[in-house]
């Protein structure tokens, strides 16, 4: 078994293929567009952030299937001759158009649109939604938990648990866009220069026969970039150790950065912590929060005055843990020439390319947006989607992920206070122009 990545042509779902066959056998082989977007948001969302498009456009960028997948799937499926040979000389040669990726997005609003003939759109519909998807699920909820921090660094802690190692990698990635300051996850730092971040675990604790001698060895090693977990056995006599610790280092010259704590009442324990460490001369060492957080966990910490400086979420960001989805599609919207449209009861697409056209109020608070078709052009708004990709090539390079990680906090800093709110409200209402509500 080969190792997945974006490079891994066969992340497809097999009608995608079996699609494909008949399209090429009927010669269907016009241009067709298809827009990727989400129908409805689940409760606890207001906005979504749009995330994973560099990774969407690498994917396409790369498009082919080789020998070994071509054998593989014919081993899933068995293909005919003329259809494998087709299938071998397929890439993508299409245009794509999306929204810059730390964009705030709404219900029905495309997130990217690829036009392409038909038998290559179609078959790259699986893995955009699966990177698409995953990476605006995981910013949507980060930017909640950045929200709830109110100023306060976030650090992601969630790769032991994510769903796979690809997964843990995309959720570091989409939590930096969305204002995480960095992550414990050394791939997402290698590969995206996230910064890391990490202190210890409670094995290497228990490995010593005592507290104080593991926290002196730790800093040995560590210096001044140390930072303790004080909870093990006790926390408050954790901290008390870490202060007379903290006396013979300064002899050397050394100053501990940071105590963690990952358990109990973490409210009550930073406040009894943050005092004896203030006494013990250390007002300096920060605290860290993480176990079980999420933006909700975070908020109520932040109102009730915990003296906590960084908060370290995991599991519950990485995984979304209260809206692990989002209602994704990937719809035909164009084919031919002719706008097309699905009635389906419940699923109910408008039919042809779409723009999504935003206002701002005087003082730049978003104030409403437009769908409207594609070549329609609303007076005082700008448009959200862009051209990103023609003819199979990109049109600029990765843009820096710190430039997105800015644009996504500007973004988020322009919702109206009642969209930016944790508490259910009233939902922002995309507007439907007339000459697309006419169609």
């Amino acid at each position: 078994m080969r190792a997945l990545g974006l490079s891994d042509h066969l992340i497809v779902d097999l009608y995608e293929v079996t699609m494909l066959e008949a399209y090429l056998a009927h010669e269907m082989n016009e241009l067709a567009s298809f827009e990727l977007f989400v129908r409805r948001l689940p409760e606890t969302r207001r906005f979504i952030l749009a995330a994973g498009l560099d990774q969407a456009l690498a994917f396409l960028e790369s498009f082919r299937l080789t020998p070994e997948e071509l054998a593989d799937l014919s081993r899933v499926h068995p293909l005919g001759a003329s259809a494998a040979r087709r299938l071998s000389d397929l890439r993508f040669a299409g245009d794509v158009d999306a929204v810059p990726e730390g964009t705030v997005l709404f219900a029905g609003e495309p997130i990217l649109r690829v036009t392409a003939r038909l038998p290559e759109a179609q078959l790259v519909e699986t893995r955009l939604l699966n990177i698409i998807h995953f990476q605006t699920l995981v910013a949507s909820k980060a930017a909640r938990a950045v929200l709830a921090a109110g100023g306060r660094p976030l650090v992601d802690f969630g790769l032991r648990r994510a769903h796979g190692g690809e997964a843990g990698v995309f959720a570091a990635r989409a939590a930096y866009i969305a204002g995480f300051s960095g992550t414990s996850n050394v791939r997402a730092g290698a590969d995206f220069g996230i910064p890391t971040f990490g202190t210890m675990a409670h094995s290497f604790i228990q490995a010593h026969d005592d507290e104080a001698a593991a926290f002196a060895s730790f800093a040995s090693v560590h210096g001044a970039r140390v930072a303790l977990l004080i909870d093990t056995y006790d926390t408050e006599a954790g901290a008390r150790k870490v202060v007379t610790l903290a006396q013979s280092l300064a002899k050397r010259g050394l100053a501990l950065r940071a105590v963690r704590i990952d358990s109990g009442d973490l409210g009550e324990h930073a406040r009894r912590v943050r005092r004896i460490l203030d006494e013990g001369g250390l007002r300096d060492v920060q605290i860290v929060a993480s176990s079980g957080l999420d933006e909700h966990a975070i908020a109520a910490l932040v109102a009730g005055g915990a003296p906590i400086d960084r908060f370290a979420p995991g599991t519950k960001i990485v995984t979304s843990a209260d809206a692990p989805y989002l209602d994704c599609a990937y719809k035909l919207v164009e084919y031919a020439g002719r706008p097309r449209l699905k009635r389906a009861e419940g699923k109910q697409t408008w039919p042809g390319r779409k723009q999504v056209w935003r206002t701002r109020s005087a003082a730049g608070l978003l104030q409403c947006d437009y769908l409207a078709p594609a070549a329609e052009v609303v007076k005082g708004a700008a448009p959200l989607l862009e051209p990103v990709m023609r003819a199979g090539r990109r049109l600029s390079p990765s843009r820096p992920l710190e430039q997105i990680r800015s644009a996504a906090l500007a973004e988020v800093s322009t919702l109206p206070e009642g969209l930016r709110s944790l508490a259910p409200g009233p939902r922002f209402s995309v507007r439907v122009s007339e000459r697309l509500a006419s169609k």
